[in-house]
């Protein structure tokens, strides 16, 4: 599913996607926070995370930083986490 497939599924319009899937705690971090710094206030991130702690390292992350976690999904194997840019 693109990021722009969340019209039908009730999921976030997402305005870039990180693919963490497969790394471990704390590269999933480290790359959405990559990815976060070039967007603008407001602009929607998707993070797909199979780390089983991943789920509670986003919530950390948001609280920390000050970003919204607007929404946590599991899809299969994976987590999808959508993220909002202070």
């Amino acid at each position: 599913m693109s990021s722009q497939a969340g019209e039908g599924g009730g999921f976030p319009i997402a305005t870039a996607e990180v693919d963490a899937a497969g790394l471990k705690c704390p590269l999933p971090i480290l790359r959405a926070k990559k990815a976060l710094a070039p967007m603008a206030s407001g602009e929607v991130l998707k993070v797909i995370t199979t780390d089983p702690h991943a789920r509670q390292d986003f919530q950390a992350f948001c609280k920390q930083t000050g970003n919204t976690l607007l929404l946590q999904a599991d899809q299969g194997e994976a987590c999808w986490h959508f993220l909002s840019r202070r």
